[in-house]
């Protein structure tokens, strides 16, 4: 049943709510037994093997301003809505009967969050999506904002997931301990009792990467799982995605950015793209097929070449594969490891170099047994 508390009643709702409150029956209720057959909790969003979301739970994202946290929403909300969408290992696994999601902006006009909208229509390729509901709540103050949200969660049939992109501005102040309490209890108490999943986002500290204030801190203790959005030191057009806190297995981190047309794509090769000086780049550690790409670019210019200009082709090759430079010594390694594994012919001293056949390593071990 809908049984609004506005914040500013909230003491004297807490006092009536105490004298009908029943512990003995609540009790009885609460217990859990051995011999209960209580079923695991279904799974809402997965990223790779690491479960993210399951109904019944909370899912968190932080980041500091500009991490591009509201793009990561519309990902996971294009994926929740369309099971033909496609995002890296981010994938969807709401039943048939909790396909509606809710998505509540707090913070942006109603022109912005409309441009939201319609960019995970684009993404998805629908114009009008049946299954997703939008609302701008910036006009409200946070205890109408907290009511309209409230109601709208006990009146929509089948929704599986809600999305509140600000839970900051449910309360009027982000270190007011009561507050954050009472709304991080109730958005317990909204997903327990309608089995569902909500997605909160806030903003972290300036100084450190931990989530604002107590609400933050509230937050990050109930939630099945903690989501860090950071842009990327070394390529700023890359938003980097981590677990910060798992209750189930930690996914591996990924990338994502921003195409021509303000839709954000999967960042291909995010690891060499973000990697820094103390992560030693080897480029020995690529894998066979791209090593083999690098040379098959370059001897696409030319049929053969001098170690010189081999060098600085490479260097090319590998910012335009991997938009990332490579230093010298880097190249020298690599030139040296295709020249081990056959890709790369020099018949003689000062010869110029010319492109050999692909045979994989384990392959050129076996003909190497005949």
């Amino acid at each position: 049943m809908y049984e609004p508390i506005q914040l500013e009643k909230m003491s004297n709702a807490i006092d009536i709510a105490l004298k009908e409150f029943n512990p003995e029956q609540e009790l009885s209720l609460s217990e859990i037994k051995a011999t209960d057959k209580i079923e695991p909790p279904v799974i809402a969003l997965k990223i790779g093997d690491g479960i993210v979301s399951t109904l019944g739970n909370i899912l968190t994202f932080i980041g500091k301003a500009k991490s591009r946290k509201s793009f990561l929403i519309t990902i996971a909300i294009a994926i929740a809505i369309s099971k033909e969408y496609v995002f890296g290992l981010f994938t969807s696994h709401l039943p048939n009967d909790k396909r509606i999601v809710l998505l509540f902006d707090t913070e942006q006009s109603k022109y912005h969050v409309q441009k939201a909208l319609l960019r995970v229509c684009d993404m998805i390729g629908i114009k009008e999506p049946t299954n997703l509901k939008v609302y701008g709540l910036r006009k409200y103050p946070p205890s109408e904002r907290l009511q309209i949200i409230e109601y709208a969660i006990y009146n929509t049939p089948n929704i599986g997931l809600v999305f509140i992109d600000g839970i900051k501005d449910l309360i009027t102040s982000i270190n007011d301990e009561e507050q954050a309490t009472m709304i991080v209890s109730k958005l317990m108490k909204y997903t327990e009792e309608l089995n569902i999943s909500i997605v909160t986002v806030l903003h972290q500290n300036k100084s450190d990467t931990n989530a604002r204030g107590h609400i933050g801190t509230e937050l990050q203790n109930k939630s099945e799982t903690v989501i860090s959005v950071t842009k990327s030191e070394q390529d700023k057009d890359i938003s980097v995605v981590e677990a910060v806190a798992c209750r189930n297995i930690d996914f591996e981190p990924f990338g994502f950015e921003i195409n021509e047309d303000g839709i954000p794509i999967v960042a291909e090769n995010f690891e060499l793209r973000t990697a820094t000086k103390k992560d030693k780049f080897d480029p020995t550690d690529l894998e066979d097929f791209k090593k083999y790409q690098l040379l098959t670019e370059v001897f696409s210019k030319q049929n053969e070449c001098s170690y010189k200009t081999l060098q600085e082709q490479l260097q090319l090759a590998f910012k335009n594969q991997f938009k990332k430079d490579i230093g010298i010594n880097a190249v020298g390694k690599l030139i040296t490891d295709c020249k081990n594994k056959g890709w790369l012919i020099q018949e003689a001293k000062l010869k110029p170099y010319t492109q050999g056949a692909f045979i994989r390593t384990e392959m050129k071990a076996v003909f190497n047994d005949f």
